[in-house]
């Protein structure tokens, strides 16, 4: 029995992937649970005009990525710290910090998207690196400062 899978199976098939498999299984397992339907010339056509949807809004979203790297390449912060001895601050510049100075300048971000390891633990320019896509990285300039 030939079957067209819409979610991932260990062993069998990645989703929107066509399968030959024992028809019991099909019949009994995979078709009534949803996780797959017959590999007939009407599903077929439905699989190709998903992937074309998904191609469409990958495509969307890679676009809309590079348009708001070459935003946050454009743009600079600065976040006034309080300092103590030898300019160590008091606290530290997280990415919740830079998350907040972004949606101030107009750029929602998704809190993962900041790649900062370490925060950020005294004075400077630090270059920030965030991953807007998979295939769109951006640098972004965050000037640690005093008051």
């Amino acid at each position: 029995m030939e079957v067209i899978l819409r979610e991932a199976v260990p062993g069998l098939g990645e989703p929107g992937q066509q399968v030959k498999v024992a028809p019991g299984y099909g019949r009994n397992y995979l078709i009534p649970k949803g996780i797959a339907v017959h590999a007939s010339a009407s599903n077929l056509k439905m699989l190709e005009r998903e992937r074309e949807l998904q191609a469409l809004r990958e495509q969307k979203a890679l676009k809309e990525a590079k348009r708001l790297a070459t935003k946050i390449k454009k743009t600079s912060l600065t976040i006034a710290k309080e300092v103590g001895e030898q300019d160590k601050l008091y606290g530290s510049v997280t990415s919740k910090d830079i998350l907040e100075q972004l949606a101030r300048e107009g750029i929602k971000l998704d809190k993962n998207a900041i790649d900062l390891k370490d925060p950020i633990k005294s004075l400077g320019v630090f270059s920030i690196p965030i991953r807007l896509h998979a295939e769109v990285k951006a640098k972004l300039q965050v000037w640690v400062v005093r008051p």
